[in-house]
């Protein structure tokens, strides 16, 4: 006689794992984004997610959103915290800094120029000039910011932006000495 209790019970809400289908999965999304532009690539799994019901598990569905600095995560309920937190001292660094939040903290594959200069303005940290304060990261090296397009001809036109991983690391450790 067999005994068929030697399985642990699993919750009626969680599927059974099936770690081969799991990685199968994972391969043809892979393949699927593989020759994608970030952007648009970012874009097509933001639907798959919106389209199977999965949109809270993008940012976990917490009021407040996290950071990781040095393996810890911190987190902010909002901008203003992760500003305050950071303590950045240029504009550029202010601009790196609200890029940072509508990014990796907010889910934003990119961001405006005009979103990040609207967002300072909100915390009483205006700049006058929002495309100079990109100028000096877009030159760093390795870039904090790449620019993805610009809007228009004039030098006004709006642009849309990118962090990098070094921009992403440069907010973390402005956050991890504070």
């Amino acid at each position: 006689m067999t005994d068929t209790n030697t399985t642990a019970p699993t919750a009626p809400s969680a599927p059974a794992a099936n770690p081969k289908a799991e990685l199968t999965a994972m391969q043809a999304v892979s393949d699927a984004i593989a020759d994608l532009d970030p952007a648009v690539a970012a874009r097509v799994l933001r639907w798959a997610l919106d389209s199977h019901g999965l949109s809270g598990a993008r940012k976990g569905g917490n009021a407040e959103q996290g950071a990781e600095t040095n393996g810890t995560v911190r987190r902010f309920a909002d901008l203003a915290e992760l500003h305050s937190a950071a303590a950045p001292e240029t504009d550029a660094d202010r601009a790196l800094v609200a890029a940072y939040w509508f990014q990796f903290v907010e889910g934003q594959p990119d961001f405006g120029s005009q979103q990040i200069n609207t967002a300072l303005k909100n915390l009483g940290h205006p700049i006058a000039n929002i495309a100079s304060a990109f100028d000096p990261l877009k030159n760093r090296k390795p870039a904090p910011v790449v620019q993805l397009r610009k809007a228009g001809s004039t030098k006004q036109a709006r642009k849309t932006f990118k962090l990098t991983v070094a921009g992403k690391q440069a907010v973390e450790m402005m956050i991890g000495q504070h």
